[in-house]
């Protein structure tokens, strides 16, 4: 078995639990999810539906397929869910996803490639200098 990603993790948890999901088109479904799989394909039963121009209607149940979901916004309570946990020897290493893209690491890239402080000045010729006329 292959493992599985944060999200796919976060929405199995979320079973039983009333979730909304917006897809692609703009449409949003919130209603209590009652199959999720690998995929991201879900099933909502008593799922209230949204349209884009803010009508609202209610359905039974709904079927999604998970290449149309833009996001999912799973209960709060889900936030100390084990998955989140660090465990083992490195449990205390980093500060979480990202650290080593901060502002001193990038500016090290830059530098090496030869783009000097700025990023912002990414190839902009140099300024000349406008000295006093007399």
């Amino acid at each position: 078995m292959a493992n599985l990603g944060v999200p796919v993790k976060l929405l199995q948890e979320s079973l039983g639990h009333v979730i909304t999901v917006e897809l692609k088109t703009g449409q949003t479904y919130r209603g209590k999810l009652a199959d999720a799989e690998d995929s991201l394909n879900i099933a909502l039963r008593e799922v209230t539906v949204t349209a884009r121009d803010g009508r609202v209607s209610q359905l039974d149940q709904v079927y999604i397929r998970g290449s149309m979901v833009r996001f999912f916004v799973v209960p709060d309570m889900l936030a100390n869910a084990p998955m989140f946990k660090r465990v083992g020897p490195n449990a205390m290493k980093g500060r979480g996803i990202g650290t080593a893209r901060g502002r001193a690491t990038i500016l090290r890239a830059n530098a090496r490639r030869g783009r000097g402080e700025s990023a912002g000045a990414r190839g902009a010729p140099p300024q000349r200098s406008q000295g006093v006329r007399r």
